[in-house]
């Protein structure tokens, strides 16, 4: 996956993620919204078939924007470890 930085400042971030579809992308939405700081997660694909997803982020300025990504991002893959881990014990 490539990540390009469309804009970025103190509360927003809108990111494409070239190479994705909808399952990551909603996936990290879904996630984003767990944080209290986030007013506003979302994702926007223009076609399926020829474009990528561009990643909205908007927060109250508490925390970085990029910061509260890359937790998000943690936060996915520790429960995609525990996901694997529970299923390796079936």
């Amino acid at each position: 996956m490539e990540i390009k930085i469309i804009s970025m400042d103190k509360t927003s971030m809108k990111i494409e993620l070239i190479g994705e579809d909808h399952t990551f992308a909603n996936a990290l939405r879904n996630e984003l919204w767990a944080n209290k700081s986030v007013r506003i997660a979302g994702y926007n694909i223009e076609h399926p078939l020829v474009s990528s997803p561009v990643l909205m982020i908007n927060c109250d300025g508490k925390e970085d924007p990029k910061k509260i990504l890359l937790k998000t991002v943690e936060s996915l893959r520790e429960k995609n470890n525990e996901l694997i881990s529970k299923l390796k014990k079936l």
